[in-house]
């Protein structure tokens, strides 16, 4: 959203930014260039080159404008807040991520300058029918206490809003106007393929009514942002302030809704993410009728699989979704998957990694049956699963990727009973039964693999340990064989992950 000054929010993600340092204003020195004598130019002279004819928009804009709205939210914060959000405010360093286009605009009253205080920011939308619902993104109207919509035309509305989805930062607003409203239609996202133009249109600083035009970069992203990423990229310049705003395609429908870039100044460097319009339309649809978005749930913690994972595990591919942790209770534990098990497939859809798990369970309602093609112990078994409703504060998928490593001289480990002071410091359950890593050898395939002091080893491959002294005795008859990887399963800040550690490797300098 637009403001002045500009505020960047904080959003993390593992997606490098690269940063281009120094500008020349003078002219670039170019070398002699050396033609073969058979050289030929690619316009001879009396040669007629087709020109190309670049679209024009001018028709698509006329006829769209009048749906796409600006979006003004007021609400207050504290001091804290703000200064959070400063934190953002140095811009984006090497290895920086994708951040959605809202900052702020502040307004301080006399008198409230160390207490809270009144923000208001702007962001776009656009009207989705007649009787004026309107969709944006959740971080343009989150936390506000009020919220009004200006339309093309000038006219200013009071908004309601009718619900949110956090998860896929989806909004959908309501507003009343005594005449039927210009509105348009959400496309389908799936026919979406790159290099295809398209028109962004929102208010990016403020200036309503802004068009960019682009192409289509690529589809399915993953930026980090939550398990349901499947972002459309586009090189259509957006940015602070088009946040909600549409995409269109050449034939007027709606195929995206403008939300992240990837920046170092704020600015667009012409790469830029949209929600596609298959997920608009389907949790719009809940949104508008309950208020909430209802996903299923089988209570998995999912992992991708590295190389060395599926050595370790003796997996013949990467593609699949490791399963890290079942949890108790769950309708996954009811059908009997258990930690180790690689999910390949759900209702005959591919699985190529957590993600795709996430997606597609979440797509499944709750009560009916999910079939699942489960790789266990090597072997390849049909599962069915009832699908329940996901809880609030739960993930289908969560691709928890870290790096661990081992035991003994060889794996450069010290391991330790779980005391109760080990588990008061950790904060780990009573039932939850393993081998504390104390210490971790510099150099080692357990340093190379990442494994931290404070990590919990709980499993061998698929075979669970409650005690170093099992631990031990376990990863020595893993490594009794030809084998060159070993599969740990750990817990790490409270969440099961698989670690693969190459028994080989180990940290260079």
């Amino acid at each position: 959203m637009n403001t002045q000054p500009q505020r960047h929010p904080a959003r993390r993600a593992a997606l490098a930014a690269v940063l281009l340092a120094g500008t020349s204003l003078g002219g670039y020195a170019l070398g002699h260039t050396a033609w073969a004598d058979d050289a030929a130019p690619v316009n001879p002279p009396g040669a007629q080159l087709q020109p190309h004819t670049l679209p024009d928009f001018t028709n698509l804009v006329t006829q769209v404008k009048p749906a796409v709205v600006s979006i003004t939210t007021k609400f207050r914060a504290t001091p804290a807040a703000l200064e959070q959000e400063q934190d953002g405010d140095a811009g984006p360093q090497q290895g920086q991520m994708p951040q959605l286009p809202f900052p702020f605009n502040q307004m301080i009253p006399h008198g409230q300058q160390q207490q809270e205080r009144a923000v208001e920011a702007r962001g776009s939308g656009f009207i989705i029918d007649a009787n004026g619902t309107i969709v944006t993104n959740n971080h343009v109207v989150k936390n506000a206490r009020s919220v009004s919509v200006t339309l093309d035309d000038g006219t200013v509305l009071p908004a309601k809003v009718l619900g949110t989805d956090p998860r896929t930062d989806i909004a959908v607003l309501k507003v009343d106007s005594p005449k039927p409203l210009p509105f348009i239609t959400l496309g389908n996202s799936r026919d979406v393929k790159p290099g295809e133009w398209v028109v962004a249109m929102g208010n990016p600083f403020g200036l309503g009514g802004t068009v960019t035009a682009g192409i289509v970069s690529a589809v399915s992203r993953d930026i980090g942002e939550g398990p349901y990423d499947q972002f459309i990229q586009i090189d259509a310049p957006i940015n602070q302030g088009n946040s909600g705003g549409p995409l269109f395609t050449q034939d007027g429908k709606v195929i995206g809704m403008n939300t992240a870039i990837l920046s170092p100044s704020g600015g667009s460097i012409g790469i830029g993410f949209a929600i596609p319009s298959d997920m608009i339309r389907t949790v719009t649809a809940q949104l508008e009728h309950g208020g909430k978005v209802t996903r299923g749930y089988v209570g998995v913690e999912a992992q991708s699989i590295t190389p060395t994972t599926a050595q370790a595990l003796h997996l013949k591919q990467n593609g699949g979704a490791l399963l890290a942790g079942v949890q108790p209770d769950s309708p996954a534990a009811d059908a009997g998957l258990q930690a180790g098990d690689v999910i390949q497939s759900v209702n005959g859809t591919k699985i190529a990694d957590p993600r795709d798990l996430a997606v597609n369970v979440a797509g499944i309602q709750p009560g009916q049956d999910a079939h699942l093609t489960v790789l266990h112990d090597g072997q390849t078994k049909d599962v069915t699963v009832k699908v329940g409703t996901m809880p609030n504060e739960q993930t289908a998928g969560n691709d928890n990727q870290s790096r661990s490593g081992e035991h003994r001289e060889r794996l450069g480990l010290a391991l330790a009973p779980l005391s109760p002071d080990a588990r008061n410091q950790l904060d780990m359950p009573d039932n939850v039964k393993g081998a504390l890593v104390q210490g971790v050898q510099p150099g080692s395939p357990a340093d190379a693999a990442g494994l931290q002091p404070g990590d919990v080893i709980v499993g061998v491959g698929t075979h669970a340990v409650s005690s170093p002294g099992e631990a031990v005795k376990a990863m020595r008859s893993a490594m009794g064989g030809s084998d060159h990887a070993l599969a740990l399963r750990v817990i790490r800040n409270g969440q099961p992950v698989f670690v693969g550690v190459n028994l080989d490797q180990a940290n260079q300098g």
